[in-house]
């Protein structure tokens, strides 16, 4: 059982998952910060100071100052801002992964591309052809 557990892990599959989780941890923080810190300021100034992180509403009826106290008041909330966040997080990598694949394609199907064979032009008849068509020449002299 040991060995085939060696087996299962020295496989490539399983090493290749293992790169694209540990990647992907780091690429979540980088679009985290992207999101956090670029696009959401670029959406405020557009919709006119509009933060989406504040949204939220409470369900128990009362009125919190913002999410932060209503979650340290213990207080069911629909955390609406946090969601949008979350599907705008979620379509800038998946915008990202769309890309990333399609340039691996288009680098797999170039490297897949047989060599295209240039066909040269006709550079006229060789020296073989001419000597060819003076020996026929003189061998229809000799006949007649």
């Amino acid at each position: 059982m040991l060995n085939e557990f060696k087996e299962f892990i020295a496989k490539g599959n399983v090493m290749d998952m293992a790169v694209g989780i540990i990647i992907g941890a780091a690429f979540t923080a980088i679009v985290t910060s992207l999101v956090g810190d670029l696009i959401n300021p670029l959406i405020a100034l557009f919709t006119g100071g509009i933060d989406f992180s504040g949204w939220f509403y409470s369900l128990d009826g009362e009125t919190y100052a913002s999410l932060s106290t209503a979650q340290e008041a213990g207080a069911p909330v629909f955390a609406i801002g946090n969601f949008i966040m979350a599907v705008i997080n979620f379509l800038i990598v998946a915008f990202v992964v769309f890309m990333l694949v399609k340039t691996v394609n288009r680098v797999k199907a170039a490297a897949e591309k047989e060599p295209e064979v240039k066909e040269e032009a006709p550079k006229g008849p060789s020296e073989i052809d001419v000597l060819l068509e003076i020996r026929d020449a003189l061998a229809k002299q000799k006949a007649s």
